[in-house]
């Protein structure tokens, strides 16, 4: 810069300007991109995070045990911390009493332990996986190479069946299963930061589904949340789904407007 334009400077702007070069930048936070959209004649709700942008987190009960159980109770709470919730869905299978099935790990603190055996139900329908969020990255890791090498994950909800597994899908999955329910689910793109939560807005069975991650969506590893009970919180696409109470909830915090 020219002296004779730095001086028609005001003070303020010649310290901005000097100190510019030294000042990081951080992404601003922003509300998940939400969107709809159609793929074989199925519709979908798909929400898309950026784990190195976004608060992403897992919440199931409060500091005294009471279950959140619901969207409108996690935005009071973080409401009163000067957030709010911009996005939310249910991430994982419960038991009658809420606790989830499975693995579960809240901010460090885990609940729950790893089930690799098969099982009844779709959970118990080999391979499952984990949802594993991490400082910036987030995985969907099929659990048995989970119990052999467990990552460091901040957050974690096991869920089943696994819709994709290393590109291809379940291997149980049929084109024309007439099993059919609105699901929700969740797939990290191969960046490791992208991760992208999709539910069917109407009924679609589990290779519809799973088509949708791996040919839409493009994500290597992408895992199945749950079916008939699942809802989604999504203001910027006007939706925020009620209920009877739920598990475990995945969701992002952004500062209160």
């Amino acid at each position: 810069m020219r002296f004779d334009a730095c001086v028609r400077l005001t003070g303020g702007a010649i310290l901005a300007a000097l100190l510019a070069p030294f000042l990081a930048v951080t992404p601003a936070a922003a509300d998940p991109d939400c969107r709809r959209l159609t793929h074989d004649g199925s519709r979908y709700s798909v929400c898309t995070v950026r784990t190195d942008q976004d608060d992403l987190r897992l919440w199931h009960s409060d500091s005294d045990g009471r279950l959140y159980g619901g969207f409108g109770a996690i935005d009071s709470a973080l409401r009163e911390q000067g957030q709010q919730l911009a996005f939310a869905m249910n991430a994982g299978m419960y038991h009658d009493d809420r606790s989830p099935v499975g693995l579960y790990l809240e901010n460090g603190v885990q609940s729950g332990p790893l089930v690799t055996r098969d099982g009844p139900g779709n959970f118990g329908l080999l391979p499952n996986g984990v949802f594993c969020i991490r400082d910036g990255s987030a995985a969907v890791i099929e659990s048995r190479a989970f119990a052999a090498n467990p990552p460091s994950c901040r957050y974690a909800s096991q869920s089943g069946p696994m819709l994709v597994i290393d590109g291809a899908l379940h291997p149980r999955f049929l084109v024309d299963s007439d099993s059919r329910f609105i699901r929700n689910g969740v797939g990290v793109a191969p960046d490791g930061k992208t991760v992208h939560f999709a539910i069917s807005e109407n009924r679609v069975n589990f290779h519809s589904f799973g088509r949708l991650f791996r040919d839409v969506l493009k994500t290597p590893n992408a895992l199945y949340f749950d079916g008939k009970v699942s809802r989604l919180h999504a203001p910027a696409i006007g939706r925020s789904d009620a209920g009877f109470p739920l598990g475990p909830i995945v969701g992002v915090a952004v500062p209160a407007s």
